[in-house]
């Protein structure tokens, strides 16, 4: 990705056209609706410069979109720890992947995206711990339905009965279906069949892909028109099934992962659900998050500054420093802020998920990851049971023709999953 600085952005420029454009008119002045058609027009020249301006081709060069482009450019590194399925230490870790990742979605889901501040007085107004130490006690507009199905409300400690929505949360059972309905050996017409099947509605990257294949826009092209959100954290929040598929083979997980994003993203939102697909599959085998991480990927900035990032607010104002102007939703700022989470709540599982939350940025993606990595390395008796002892086996659902998954169940068809790319070799 290029070093280069951030345009300042273009704030509020539509809502002063419309305020002065709606004063005009009730002040008499003639020719306001010629003007606006006049700006309109020139917005959309310019917008259309803008987007035809080249790309760098030497960065284009170094980063490939096509799985054999990837893989030249990986440093070495282990690409398989188990040859077959250690059933028993698998599934306890699966369940407490997807319970890390379930409870670390659910405590960031209320507050996505709030600022660090914000957080800190909502605690505070509460009397809730900040960072949190369990689920919030209130939700702010706690009737306000998430993903048209779950009232805020029910992400509180007290509400919650069995694990809400949550888009974070919906691309993991999706994968899991896409396994099931076309086998480990899945395409990417496979995956776009798959949306157009599950999916009523998506968001960002997603949500212009899912509209791009309903228009008849083939798979392989689906990410690329109209979307300029191929580089945020959407195919990152979708990597964990292809971790939880390939446990302790993270070259096989990555390829899951390669698949799937490319019918949304390009580049780095494809390296990054790579990256933590395989950090998932290897924390099954290492038992360590920090090993892991440095499994996923061998050299990564944000390994070598975690000695020096100590806590939430040292974690945010260092993402925010080195990447000033990027986009609170993109891969690479938050995929920093989840290793520091990782890093500074240790062996820590409520620490993990609390500090990375407190982080801010898309902090229930950010959280999820952490909190499904933690599980993946430590197994269930590390994740205290006040995170989960309200989910009551059930994972609610917002995919067609699904209202809710069986967490029991999910365990049973992923480790079919697992076995399957086992013995596929």
């Amino acid at each position: 990705m290029s070093n280069n600085n951030y345009p300042d952005p273009v704030e509020n420029l539509d809502r002063q056209i419309n305020l002065w454009a709606q004063l005009k008119t009730e002040t008499g002045a003639a020719g306001v609706a010629d003007k606006v058609a006049e700006i309109k027009a020139l917005v959309a020249e310019k917008l259309a410069e803008l987007r035809a301006l080249p790309d760098d081709p030497a960065l284009r060069q170094a980063e490939p979109d096509d799985l054999p482009g990837i893989r030249a450019l990986r440093p070495d590194g282990e690409r398989r720890y188990w040859t077959q399925l250690p059933r028993d230490t698998y599934r306890d870790r699966l369940e407490a992947a997807i319970l890390g990742r379930f409870s670390g979605c659910v405590l960031g889901s209320i507050v996505e995206c709030w600022e660090v501040d914000q957080m800190a007085r909502w605690a505070e107004y509460l009397g809730d711990a900040f960072p949190p130490t369990d689920y919030w006690s209130q939700a702010e507009r706690p009737q306000d339905l998430k993903y048209l199905t779950s009232p805020r409300e029910d992400f509180t400690r007290a509400k919650m009965d069995g694990v809400p929505t949550d888009d974070d949360l919906i691309y993991t059972q999706l994968g899991l279906l896409i396994l099931e309905d076309y086998g480990v050996d899945f395409s990417l017409a496979d995956v776009g069949a798959a949306w157009m099947k599950y999916l009523p509605h998506a968001a960002t990257a997603e949500g212009i892909a899912l509209s791009n294949l309903h228009a008849g826009v083939p798979e392989g092209e689906a990410a690329v028109v109209d979307n300029p959100f191929i580089y945020w954290i959407g195919a990152d929040i979708r990597s964990d099934p292809w971790g939880y598929a390939a446990p302790g083979y993270p070259e096989k997980a990555a390829e899951f992962a390669w698949r799937d994003a490319s019918i949304s993203h390009r580049r780095n939102g494809i390296y990054g659900a790579m990256y933590f697909s395989a950090v998932i599959s290897a924390a099954f085998a290492l038992g360590d998050p920090r090993q892991a991480l440095e499994a996923g990927l061998a050299e990564i900035w944000a390994l070598e500054v975690a000695p020096s990032i100590n806590t939430y607010r040292e974690a945010r104002d260092t993402v925010d420093q080195r990447y000033a102007g990027m986009h609170r939703i993109h891969t690479i700022n938050n995929a920093v802020l989840t290793v520091w989470g990782l890093t500074i709540g240790g062996d820590d599982f409520s620490k993990v998920i609390g500090e990375t939350v407190a982080m801010g940025l898309d902090n229930d993606c950010t959280a999820a990851t952490a909190g499904s990595i933690f599980g993946a390395a430590y197994g269930k008796d590390a994740i205290p049971k006040h995170w989960t002892r309200n989910f009551n086996n059930k994972a609610r659902s917002y995919i067609i023709g699904i209202d809710a998954f069986a967490i029991d169940d999910m365990i049973d068809r992923f480790t079919a999953q697992a076995e399957q790319a086992h013995a596929g070799g």
